[in-house]
């Protein structure tokens, strides 16, 4: 792992794999809202797998994961079909692959049915340093065209904490944390969030900023609204107050950034834990996590109006939240969020369902255990017809193995 990582917080990177699956237990209100039944999901990754990840397109899902051989390592995807994972088919190999658990790559399909992936590469000699690489596939996966970047400032700086979506009007849109007016050496500098679109061809048509100072190791997310597309990320203003903002991409231009809750958490290093988003027609919801005064605690806001202002919070966990959330909207406007907790003895993957509107009695579902063990990486949340899909790094006994599970919506 880089040595920027090594410099954050590291009670707060903590993250878990998860053996065994469990129902949903009975709540006294939890009865009216939907409920989760869980089941084990044959997982396509092969052996020495990790840094899953999951996007959805409709009602399409593709899990991507990283294999590693020896010196290479090989980015692959396979799709969920009626009958479980597609037969997994490689993007890109190479002996130059910037592996670290919370910077992941991703593979994506767009509205026209082209595939986009994106993965890091190590860029000079600066351990940090690193560069966002897209590549197209127009035949389902069966070739893809060669690697660019997004980025064309030159650096040998952090590029990374990319989120790609469908560009309204084109085709790839994404965003990416930008280290270019960093220096690594002094360690000074401001990480920026920008932007690239490029059209249906795989011509990239411009770059932009977004927002000229973030959090340098935080995960972005995405999600698509009728009013254009919503990106999530922990901001960081001049005194180090580091909550979660939106921004807007519409009619070719990015909005203002706009906070999601003031938390006023003030942290003088990367967390290294983004929000996760979700929208399902006008409605957003946005999860993250908080670490005020050293307690860690799990959130989530919902907005009604794609993002332009969010409600009252609701809490999460139930004792102490190590963060690593997702989250889906359902169809009757509550959201599936997931979240790591954590215990003196254990720390466990969990979902439940949260409705809006404050935290009184019926408006959370019991939480849900989907595995549970010590060793583990960033586990990922998508939505499949009416199923939610979890993938996970298994790092049990020395060992590395990407894992899936479901879990059945039902009313």
């Amino acid at each position: 792992m880089p040595a920027r990582l090594f410099r954050t917080v590291a009670s707060l990177a903590a993250a878990a794999a998860f053996l065994g699956l469990t129902g949903i237990r009975s709540g006294t209100r939890a009865e009216r809202a939907p409920t989760l039944a869980t089941a084990p999901l044959p997982s396509p990754a092969g052996a020495h797998s990790s840094e899953p990840q999951m996007t959805m397109e409709g009602d399409r899902v593709i899990l991507s994961w990283l294999e590693v051989n020896g010196e290479r390592t090989t980015l692959k995807f396979s799709e969920r079909t009626s009958t479980g994972w597609s037969r997994a088919k490689s993007v890109f190999s190479s002996g130059n692959f910037f592996v670290n658990a919370f910077d992941v790559p991703s593979v994506r399909l767009l509205a026209d049915g082209t595939l986009a992936a994106h993965w890091l590469e190590q860029n000079g000699d600066n351990e940090d340093a690193s560069q966002v690489r897209v590549s197209f596939s127009k035949d389902q996966g069966g070739t893809w065209s060669k690697p660019v970047s997004p980025h064309h400032d030159g650096t040998q700086t952090e590029h990374g904490f990319a989120s790609l979506f469908q560009a309204p009007g084109a085709g790839l849109g994404m965003v990416w944390i930008d280290g270019r007016a960093t220096d690594p050496e002094k360690e000074t500098g401001d990480m920026s969030l920008r932007a690239s679109i490029y059209d249906g061809r795989g011509k990239q048509l411009r770059e932009m900023v977004v927002a000229p100072r973030v959090c340098e190791c935080c995960s972005t997310a995405a999600a698509e609204t009728p009013d254009g597309v919503i990106v999530a990320f922990r901001n960081r203003s001049a005194n180090e107050i580091r909550d979660i903002y939106v921004t807007r991409f519409a009619a070719g231009r990015w909005s203002t950034p706009n906070i999601v809750h003031a938390d006023g958490w003030r942290i003088e290093a990367c967390p290294i834990n983004g929000p996760a988003i979700g929208a399902r027609g006008q409605d957003v919801a946005v999860a993250w996590f908080t670490a005020k005064e050293d307690k860690g605690q799990a959130y989530v806001a919902f907005s009604h109006d794609t993002g332009r202002t969010f409600g009252t919070p609701v809490r999460v966990d139930d004792g102490t939240s190590a963060g690593r959330l997702g989250v889906q909207l359902l169809d009757d406007g509550s959201a599936a969020v997931m979240w790591i907790e954590s215990t003196n003895q254990h720390t466990r993957l969990q979902v439940r369902i949260i409705t809006p509107g404050g935290v009184p009695a019926g408006t959370r579902t019991a939480p849900v255990t989907i595995a549970e063990t010590e060793g583990s990486r960033y586990p990922r949340l998508a939505r499949y017809h009416d199923e939610l899909l979890f993938s996970w790094t298994d790092t049990d006994k020395g060992s590395s193995q990407v894992r899936t599970a479901r879990a059945k919506i039902a009313p």
